[in-house]
């Protein structure tokens, strides 16, 4: 491996190497949906995230040593009240939203999981294909005295397992005081949860040691995980909103029933939308789907996400959503034709950064500037951007792909006189290319290491191709 990777692990609250268990089969497990509704924009970032992460574990280990996991929660309680007020099937509602995920995430780029660069299907797996290992994982914490039969239920005992709360740093008395427990009069401790729960003949069931029902949503995952990746694996994922109670759930059933589990924990931060968290009552909510069909690229959204670090708030902004389409144009323009390179070791190596993917979008604008071209197209789809799929939005820019190979000439010269100007102090031949430049119809963004020419729906080619010529002459 010639590229170490460092990561921040939620546990222990700290950034370090990464080494996994066996090189050779590299494992982590995502928690996917609960397959009821279309994603919304949030669902949307842990996939990106992860399959970011995906990729670069495939970059340096191999794509038949990594192993990926994103289950489908395809039992749970949602799923049945949407089935009852809908008067369509369990059955058909999560055949149904399963493939629109699929499809969506697709939509914006994302790899399927797959096992060692092989099974996508078994990489993916339904809750409701496991049930027997989850029967069974719940009779040896029975057995082990670290769960409990109450009035059909089978609940965790939360007191049985010293270290609960060590991953979200909180301790059982602030977990309740912070956290909707439900009140149960056969819990011993109101902080036990259900690992088993009746079913009426409304609801899906399947026999048991404690008679007719299903699983709780959080034995899921551990049994999953246990059956596809082993009782020891490196990394476990998801949003900031899984860490209590279902990945502090998962640790403490996993660990009692005797299975190390997961070495890594990685979080992603929660979204906004300008600037506001994202609910119904704001009218700021929106799937995936939604963006998709109001003309909004899935690469698009994919660079938008990309620009924030996955460890801080990401905010969808009207504004980032033109400044992506703008860039993500004029990339396009500049690799069109043109065959893919080698990736960029500064691409990977901002990745390898704990996911810096703001820092690996930096490169490729660097790339940009710089003209090459077959390496920013490389490194680009490698973040899963400029890639054939993902392509033909682009089509209906203001400018052509010829005039945006002559806008990257005329960003490297301004740059270059910014350059020269910052020595000298003289910044009159800067102002002049900025003025002929903006009179062409481009709008000038500068930064101190970067130059970037926005073309606007007025833009004079002619007057785009005088630029370059006297370019030529400087």
């Amino acid at each position: 491996m010639t590229t170490p990777i460092r990561l921040y692990n939620t546990k222990t609250r700290s950034k370090k190497d990464f080494t996994p268990i066996d090189d050779k089969d590299v494992r982590m497990y995502v928690c996917g949906p609960t397959v009821y509704d279309r994603a919304h924009l949030g669902n949307a970032r842990p996939v990106i995230v992860f399959d970011v992460l995906y990729r670069l574990l495939r970059e340096v280990y191999g794509p038949e040593r990594v192993t990926y996991v994103r289950n489908f929660t395809d039992v749970d309680d949602k799923i049945n009240a949407r089935a009852a007020e809908s008067g369509r099937s369990i059955s058909e509602i999560t055949a149904e939203t399963t493939a629109w995920f699929l499809e969506d995430m697709a939509a914006i780029g994302a790899l399927q999981p797959s096992i060692r660069g092989g099974d996508h299907e078994r990489a993916m797996p339904r809750a409701t294909g496991y049930i027997a290992p989850m029967v069974a994982m719940i009779e040896d914490l029975i057995a082990k005295g670290h769960a409990y039969e109450a009035e059909g239920h089978v609940l965790f005992a939360v007191e049985s397992y010293g270290d609960y709360g060590a991953l979200s740093g909180r301790s059982v008395e602030d977990m309740i005081a912070g956290a909707r427990v439900e009140v149960a009069p056969y819990k011993r401790n109101p902080m036990d949860f259900v690992l088993w729960k009746p079913s009426d003949d409304e609801t899906p069931g399947w026999e048991s040691p404690w008679g007719r029902g299903r699983p709780g949503w959080h034995i899921e995952c551990s049994a999953m995980s246990y059956e596809l990746l082993g009782g020891a694996f490196d990394i476990h994922g998801g949003g900031n909103d899984l860490q209590f109670p279902h990945h502090e759930n998962e640790i403490a059933q996993s660990r009692c029933a005797g299975h190390d589990f997961a070495n890594l924990w990685m979080h992603n931060e929660m979204l906004q939308v300008e600037g506001k968290k994202m609910s119904k009552s704001l009218g700021n909510f929106f799937t995936v789907r939604d963006l998709l069909e109001q003309g909004v690229p899935g690469e698009v959204i994919r660079f938008v996400t990309l620009s924030t670090h996955y460890r801080k708030p990401m905010d969808w902004t009207e504004k980032k959503r033109e400044e992506a389409v703008k860039v993500l144009r004029k990339w396009r323009a500049q690799v069109e034709g043109v065959p893919a390179g080698e990736v960029h070791p500064g691409v990977v190596s901002a990745l390898a950064d704990d996911l810096n993917t703001h820092g690996a979008l930096q490169e490729l604008h660097h790339l940009s500037l710089a003209g090459d071209v077959a390496t920013l197209k490389a490194s680009a789809v490698f973040l899963g951007l400029l890639t054939e799929e993902l392509g033909g939005w682009e089509e209906t820019s203001p400018a052509s792909g010829a005039d945006h190979a002559k806008i990257a000439d005329v960003e490297g010269w301004i740059l270059a006189a910014r350059r020269k100007a910052m020595e000298t102090k003289d910044f009159s031949e800067v102002d002049r290319l900025k003025g002929l430049a903006q009179e062409a119809g481009l709008e000038v963004r500068m930064s101190k290491e970067a130059v970037e020419l926005i073309p606007q729906e007025g833009l004079d080619p002619v007057r785009l191709s005088e630029i370059e010529c006297r370019g030529e002459m400087m």
